[in-house]
């Protein structure tokens, strides 16, 4: 959702949060699924509530100055929550794997 396109000549990459964000309204509101989706998994396969709140809060920054017409869309391509979220996903899941290991 953060990373689906490239613009060309800058090379910055977009996504389609950011894409979405462009509608009114509508765009952010559809933006706040996958997002979603990305905490839930992260509580199902056991992330700490500490964690859960942090991805809650990239994604209460990217809702709240999201929807901010044109300012809000040009935060999103560079805030990216829901990369952040995965990231923050991610790191624990392979702290979690480093303790297991022997």
């Amino acid at each position: 959702m953060d990373r689906a396109l490239r613009i060309p000549l800058i090379g910055v990459r977009v996504g389609l949060d950011s894409i979405l964000g462009l509608v009114p309204g509508v765009g952010d509101l559809l933006a706040l699924g996958p997002a979603g989706y990305i905490v839930v998994q992260a509580r199902r396969i056991g992330a700490p509530p500490s964690l859960v709140a942090r991805m809650g809060v990239n994604i209460g920054i990217d809702a709240v100055i999201g929807s901010i017409p044109l300012v809000g869309d040009l935060f999103d391509i560079g805030w990216k929550a829901n990369s952040r979220n995965v990231k923050l996903l991610r790191a624990h899941v392979e702290a979690q794997e480093m303790a297991v290991r022997p």
